[in-house]
């Protein structure tokens, strides 16, 4: 594992209290609601604290959007398929202590020694060799890449790009959530090319086109990437498939916590009454709802007693980004060398990137060491067919793969992920609610802190374990983040 290298990290203490639920009158239950990274992270903070817990999960897998499942090729030889690539960056934590709770050392993730990003010109930036510590890290990427000039950093508005330096949470929704992230860009002078390449990748690593992201959640990430972290800006991913590598040894550490973990359950209404709820008709003292937006619509919809009509409404308000589709091939012959384990790509839709699991992956570099071939997976946002357009843009920019026979294919199209629209933070939902006992956890949750994506359902998770224990008297989970607030003292000065 690489520890945290960051000095100037934040550290939030852990709620103090008792130091198990046992020294209570009676052991709380409580149910948690998803399976996923904010659920399996509530589960792992309340079980640690000796409260009962019981945990819902829709699928028949866990880990949710970063969940695998076994599938089988024609052939017969079983694989694992999941929605596709997750990079588990270095600053991520929060989410890293829940991994670290059955693999101290995080050795079941391997590195990633880039990442290139390439448009339809052919110009390529990568990440490799790049100084860790802002604003270095920034200007070193700017400089050295194809797409953005000396010219135009100079051209670069200043004034308004200041927010992209300072950032602070809640702050800087304060200033930009009224503002999309083209248009701010835009408005800065950010050059049209560096754009596909520098930020693009942000706005669709939340599944939405940058005109219709809140541009305070782009400076957001930057500042979790660049401007306000010294870890670097690489990442790691795990060495087998997800359920071998991450969820199925923490169901086995829940379990010996002495939760229920019930997959293939899918909850479908709750009933709040005195010191407690029913879900399913099943009596509970504190829930925990980390389902993704649509199952949490659904629930609150299905739940007319539940909350306030004001916080119902702001559940029903939350909105999905745009579907987006995986594409996984099991190719009869190697991809080139030089490949790297995941292409980013800008103007070149509806690609968005190529990843090689055979670079990274074990299952997959055992099944190309037996056959000879590659395994290699498509990205594209959109929900249309387009299965032949994604593998013209593998043969154009991979060309020794336009020849290969596919051994197997498996496709998938997913409309789940939360969408973060411009005006969208003040009415997103936090994680305590009005209903005494019901939290809420996820990444479409707000919470201010600098975190996003799987950083953020895990932040989310143990915040809503932390909720519930310090209701109950009972110690807490400390965090950790990036620092909340620009790293450059006179851009701080200059902004105020």
């Amino acid at each position: 594992m690489t520890p945290p290298r960051d000095r100037r990290l934040r550290h939030h203490p852990a709620p103090d209290g008792f130091p198990d639920a046992g020294r209570l009158a009676r052991r709380p239950r409580t149910a948690v609601v998803g399976g996923g990274i904010a659920g399996l992270t509530a589960a792992t903070g309340l079980a640690e604290r000796g409260v009962e817990v019981t945990l819902f999960e829709r699928e028949a897998h866990l880990g949710g959007r970063a969940g695998g499942w076994p599938e089988q090729l024609p052939d017969g030889t079983a694989v694992t398929m999941s929605r596709g690539f997750h990079a588990f960056f270095r600053q991520y934590y929060n989410l890293r202590a829940l991994l670290a709770r059955t693999d101290p050392g995080l050795d079941r993730l391997t590195p990633v020694a880039d990442y290139p990003l390439v448009d339809g010109d052919g110009r390529t930036d990568t990440f490799a060799g790049l100084p860790r510590t802002p604003p270095w890290n920034a200007l070193a990427f700017a400089l050295r890449s194809p797409t953005f000039t000396a010219r135009d950093l100079l051209r670069l508005d200043g004034r308004r790009a200041l927010p992209l330096a300072t950032v602070g949470v809640p702050r800087i929704y304060e200033q930009l959530d009224h503002i999309d992230a083209e248009t701010f860009l835009t408005s800065i002078n950010f050059p049209v090319a560096a754009r596909h390449l520098a930020f693009e990748v942000f706005s669709r690593s939340f599944f939405a086109h940058p005109g219709d992201l809140s541009a305070a959640e782009l400076a957001t990430m930057f500042h979790l990437y660049f401007l306000g972290s010294a870890e670097g800006l690489l990442f790691d991913v795990p060495a087998e498939p997800f359920p071998q590598a991450l969820w199925n040894p923490l169901a086995e550490y829940l379990t010996g916590l002495g939760a229920d973990i019930r997959t293939g359950t899918a909850v479908t209404e709750l009933a709040p009454e005195r010191g407690g709820f029913r879900v399913d008709g099943e009596r509970f003292d504190a829930v925990v709802l980390g389902c993704d937006v649509p199952g949490l619509r659904r629930i609150t919809a299905a739940s007319p007693g539940l909350g306030t009509a004001g916080w119902r409404a702001a559940v029903a308000g939350l909105r999905t980004a745009p579907p987006f589709t995986v594409r996984r091939l099991w190719l009869d012959r190697p991809v080139g060398p030089g490949r790297p384990a995941f292409l980013g790509t800008g103007g070149l839709r509806p690609l968005d990137n190529i990843s090689v699991l055979d670079r990274y992956e074990g299952e997959a570099r055992r099944w190309a060491a037996r056959t000879g071939g590659s395994v290699v997976e498509l990205h594209g946002y959109t929900a249309e067919n387009v299965a032949a357009e994604l593998d013209d843009r593998l043969h154009t920019l991979y060309p020794e793969t336009a020849a290969a026979r596919v051994l197997g294919e498996i496709t998938l199209v997913r409309e789940d992920c939360p969408l973060f629209p411009v005006g969208g933070f003040a009415g997103r939902p936090a994680v305590r609610t009005p209903e005494p006992g019901l939290v809420l956890a996820g990444d479409a949750i707000r919470v201010d802190l600098p975190v996003a994506l799987m950083e953020r359902a895990a932040t989310t998770g143990w915040l809503a374990a932390n909720t519930l224990l310090s209701g109950w008297g009972v110690a807490g989970h400390p965090l950790r983040s990036v620092p909340n607030r620009g790293r450059i003292p006179l851009l701080g000065r200059l902004a105020k």
